[in-house]
């Protein structure tokens, strides 16, 4: 009785019902021979994922399976998910429910909408976020053609070399069937320099993106960025990691106009690389030029609160020459997981997840330097993920994880060619990232697996 969820007068209740005083009585009818005199010897009680990692240990030394441990980074990273996400994302009301296309869309799937933009604005200090996007590469993307609308720029875009490859890649793939110019700007020892940033931009340029953290984990100037776009009539464009900004300046406080992310941490599994989810916000005065949908509260014509389509700037909505983007769905399986990752979190979660990857990354580079020939790459400070080099090589390095058990990656060599990392930084490069989900023990044991020579 004492672990079910019932009220101190729900079980004198049901005491009086069965005629009994006390739950004590009902202990003293087993036989004395049969209880367990004083406490029970019980460890100290522990959080979900403290004791899902105990289990799961318990679980190795039974089956004999060789379970890896995941440091890899890149955009996409091994966070944990509460057992409470899946519990009520999988509620067939939520799991089976459509994209809100029609104004007859339930009321509970749009207010779960709401709930997510609302969650996703204050989450990044702007004003408005929209229903969602697909995932964080074309998130980037609309959100260049966004700042083309607002500006009337709509033929050149400076890009910092430091946003994540595929990122790029997906952003220049779309350019090139409109006649846009992607200018990127190479980097500088892991980040971008501003006096280069300057002379890069001018006035037929529609926004400046900014990655933070960058591709390589390292934290970028995004207050000065924005305030070089701003001089020369442009957007600024953040796309960020929303767990960075439990503890990381909100982008809306540092001047940007349009916020992208990718929301794969937010409560959603790796699952072989999708779905994710793409999440886009912005200032109040660019709304009608956001793609996808806006979800909102108003009354109905008795009185009370209900929830409506406030925005569809969609080609099959409105006339073709008026919308904003052909993007014709959102991933709002995902979104309602992000939405109730956040809600349980909280500020003060957020922001002790945040001091837990930023730690335990700290941590492990320190150790790696300490105690194997691996260095990191960049002296600019990094949130949950880092470059180092090793003479070997960034692939050797990855396989000698791997043989240990241990998911380490992408190198750099996987990031294709980036403007301002030499061949030899490209060859001898790799991430490593370290989310909440690592231990110290998982830490030491990988970096005695790369201690070798």
């Amino acid at each position: 009785m004492s672990y079910l969820l019932q009220t101190p007068d729900q079980q004198t209740a049901m005491l009086a019902k069965i005629g009994v005083p006390s739950m004590q009585t009902l202990l003293d009818q087993i036989p004395r021979d049969l209880q367990v005199p004083g406490l029970l010897n019980l460890p100290p009680a522990c959080g979900e994922l403290e004791l899902e990692q105990q289990l799961r240990s318990l679980a190795a030394r039974s089956d004999g399976v060789s379970h890896r441990t995941c440091f890899m980074g890149g955009g996409a990273y091994d966070h944990y998910i509460p057992s409470a996400v899946d519990e009520l994302t999988g509620r067939g009301e939520f799991y089976t429910a459509y994209t809100p296309y029609q104004a007859e869309a339930s009321q509970g799937t749009l207010q779960a909408f709401y709930e997510f933009q609302t969650l996703i604005c204050q989450l990044t200090g702007m004003d408005v976020a929209n229903a969602s996007l697909y995932e964080g590469s074309t998130a980037v993307t609309e959100a260049v053609f966004m700042a083309g609308r607002v500006t009337g720029r709509e033929k050149r875009v400076v890009v910092l070399g430091t946003l994540r490859p595929d990122y790029r890649q997906v952003l220049q793939t779309y350019a090139d069937a409109v006649g846009l110019e992607v200018v990127v700007i190479p980097t500088t020892n892991g980040t971008v320099a501003l006096d280069h940033l300057e002379a890069a931009v001018n006035a037929e340029t529609a926004c400046v993106v900014i990655q933070q953290p960058n591709a390589f984990g390292l934290l970028e100037d995004v207050t000065a960025a924005c305030e070089i776009a701003h001089r020369h009539g442009g957007l600024a464009v953040v796309s960020c990691d929303p767990l960075s900004l439990g503890i990381l300046k909100r982008p809306g406080d540092c001047g940007a106009d349009i916020v992208v992310a990718e929301g794969q941490s937010l409560g959603i599994p790796l699952q072989f690389g999708g779905p994710y989810l793409g999440i886009m916000a912005c200032r109040q005065e660019f709304v009608r030029k956001m793609p996808g949908r806006l979800i909102g509260l108003t009354k109905d014509r008795t009185g009370k609160p209900c929830y409506v389509l406030n925005l569809q700037t969609r080609e099959q909505h409105i006339r073709r020459d008026k919308a904003t983007s052909n993007i014709c769905t959102n991933q709002g399986l995902m979104a309602l997981r992000a939405a109730v990752y956040l809600s349980l979190m909280g500020p003060s979660g957020m922001s002790e997840l945040g001091q837990l990857c930023c730690q335990r990354a700290h941590y492990l580079a320190e150790q790696l330097e300490a105690k194997t020939s691996a260095r990191l790459a960049f002296s600019t400070g990094f949130f949950k993920e880092f470059v180092i080099t090793h003479p070997a090589g960034g692939a050797a390095l990855q396989q000698r994880a791997l043989k240990a058990g241990f998911d380490i990656g992408p190198t750099l060599a996987d990031f294709g060619e980036t403007p301002g990392i030499s061949p030899e930084l490209q060859s001898e490069g790799v991430l490593i990232a370290v989310t909440e989900s690592r231990t110290r023990a998982q830490m030491d044991q990988l970096v005695t697996a790369l201690s070798g020579s």
